[in-house]
């Protein structure tokens, strides 16, 4: 399948990216970025492929600070650079001659799962899609349990005291065993990792200031006030993002079609999993655009 890498700027970095041509219509384009420092190479390609032989513009990127965007320093999670970026990458695509401006999805998942849903209104979007999303950041701290929520803030307060004498992250593992000192430790996220494709350079760091911000972003609310499409599809057995409250703040938005599975975190990215997730994606696409 036909795949143009591409560029776009976002505040003084330029992310990275692909776009991939639909092989008919409609010309909607569906704009797609990844979860905790996770990089367009693990499995968003899939997606993308899928999309496009729907009848589906797909635009994928890289964050900057991560992958092939640039952006100092490395591995930064900040969640309002991150919002910019999204608004950059609708922006881009509206720019090409070949997209419908007015027919702008965002396709989220992990905790990009919730940025969908918290710009979606800002940046004009026609509908969203949402899969095993962050919603709730207490209910995210509180899966965690004290006692690692005190590990993790040591070194969130460690990172910023490098902040302020100009010195480099302090950095933690985006995923590792239970025990481990990381962000994801539950017993799934082994699978994190599987994602990532034979002989894919990925550093999965993450500057450990995020820990302070994740428990105040609880995106979901942001749904009950959206008055476009939106599809929320949920792992009954999700260990690394509550599914519980996805649930509660998805059935508050009256334009919300929540669809459960009994899967786990990663399983939708591979497998059988992968193909429900996607035939439901593109189901709701064609209801939105060719019903």
């Amino acid at each position: 399948m036909n795949r143009e890498n591409i560029t776009f700027p976002s505040g003084n970095d330029t992310c990275a990216g692909w776009f991939y041509p639909a092989v008919g219509e409609p010309r909607a384009t569906v704009v797609i970025a990844h979860g905790l420092a996770a990089v367009k190479e693990m499995r968003l390609d899939a997606y993308a492929e899928r999309f496009a032989a729907a009848g589906y513009h797909a635009l994928v990127f890289d964050y900057r600070h991560f992958g092939e965007s640039t952006g100092e320093p490395r591995q930064l999670l900040d969640i309002r650079r991150q919002h910019q970026d999204w608004k950059a990458a609708v922006r881009y695509a509206r720019s090409r001659a070949d997209v419908d401006a007015g027919a702008i999805v965002l396709w989220g998942s992990s905790f990009s799962g919730g940025h969908v849903a918290a710009v979606a209104s800002r940046v004009g979007a026609r509908a969203v899609i949402s899969q095993v999303p962050h919603m709730d950041g207490i209910a995210s701290t509180l899966a965690l349990g004290p006692a690692k929520v005190v590990r993790l803030m040591g070194h969130a307060l460690r990172d910023l005291g490098r902040i302020a004498t100009r010195r480099s992250p302090h950095y933690l593992p985006a995923s590792g065993a239970p025990g481990d000192l990381a962000i994801m430790t539950a017993p799934e996220a082994a699978h994190y990792l599987d994602l990532v494709p034979d002989g894919q350079d990925f550093d999965q760091r993450v500057a450990a200031r995020f820990v302070l911000h994740v428990g105040f972003y609880s995106p979901g609310r942001k749904l009950k006030s959206l008055d476009l499409p939106v599809l929320v599809q949920v792992g009954e057995r999700d260990e690394t993002t509550p599914p519980g409250a996805a649930v509660k703040h998805a059935k508050r938005g009256a334009t919300v079609t929540v669809l459960r599975h009994d899967t786990g975190h990663f399983e939708p990215y591979t497998g059988e999993m992968f193909e429900t997730f996607v035939g439901e994606q593109i189901a709701f696409l064609d209801g939105v655009f060719k019903a």
